[in-house]
């Protein structure tokens, strides 16, 4: 892959990881659109998982100190806040695991430029978002129920096009819980199911590296970290301030682009 191409795929994944627009569904747009053929399917998943896990780094910096006042409170061995949250993140977790143990072959099959779903899954998005940024605020926190259902949402949002933070924050607020804390919600649940899933790969060979692909992987986890660091921080801002229709209107924009893109392709 060319150095350029991996910025630009970098910054896409950045940016739309945290940016309710599907990181996903950009990524295989950009594919499609750079066309590059240096890069097979086994090259393909490996740049996929590095800037996932760029994007996954970039989450634990944001929110380090989240994190090591969690860890601090489950060391305490106490049914106690922190715990409770991590037993709430374990417990979205399962509808995500369950789709990527038993349906993973028929999800990487719509990995494949499929962007006439990509287009379609978008507008689903919008539709998502449009209504959490009409939803009241309040002061609730996630609940155990709730958690589950934003796993679900989480374990949809595997399709290509639609967006998992959008998904999960939507869903999150529309269960009417307090719009920080379900981005905050939203965005440390993804963090075990990234490393999961790249010791999946790892462990079972599915992912081969060559060193001639070092400089293009190199660039794109920087690029993807840095923009993720940035739209981590942007993002947990326009939530507060109900500014998801934005981000709306942009998902119904490029999705109906994408399915006439598709369609032009087909003839």
């Amino acid at each position: 892959m060319d150095i350029l191409d991996s910025i630009v795929l970098g910054i896409i994944q950045g940016l739309t990881e945290f940016l309710p627009v599907s990181s996903s569904g950009h990524l295989e747009l950009g594919k499609v659109i750079l066309q590059d053929e240096n890069l097979g399917a086994e090259d393909s998943l490996l740049f996929t998982v590095v800037l996932h896990f760029a994007t996954a780094l970039s989450t634990m910096v944001i929110f380090r100190k989240d994190i090591l006042e969690i860890i601090k409170g489950v060391l305490k061995f106490e049914w106690n806040e922190d715990l409770q949250f991590i037993s709430k993140i374990a417990l979205s977790m399962i509808p995500a695991v369950i789709v990527g143990l038993f349906f993973e072959e028929q999800l990487e099959s719509l990995f494949s430029g499929n962007i006439r779903l990509v287009g379609f899954m978008l507008i689903v998005t919008a539709a998502l978002l449009f209504l959490a940024d009409r939803a009241k605020n309040t002061d609730k926190k996630v609940t155990f129920s709730n958690a589950f259902i934003i796993g679900i949402s989480q374990a949809i949002a595997m399709l290509p096009g639609i967006s998992r933070s959008g998904a999960t924050i939507s869903t999150s607020v529309l269960l009417g819980n307090d719009k920080t804390k379900a981005a905050r919600f939203s965005f440390l649940m993804v963090v075990p199911l990234i490393f999961g899933k790249i010791a999946k790969d790892v462990l079972s060979g599915e992912i081969t590296y060559d060193s001639s692909n070092f400089t293009s992987l190199s660039v794109g986890f920087i690029a993807a970290f840095v923009t993720g660091l940035f739209a981590c921080t942007w993002m947990i801002a326009l939530v507060k301030k109900s500014k998801l229709s934005y981000f709306a209107f942009y998902c119904i924009i490029v999705g109906i682009i994408a399915i006439i893109y598709s369609y032009n392709l087909a003839v």
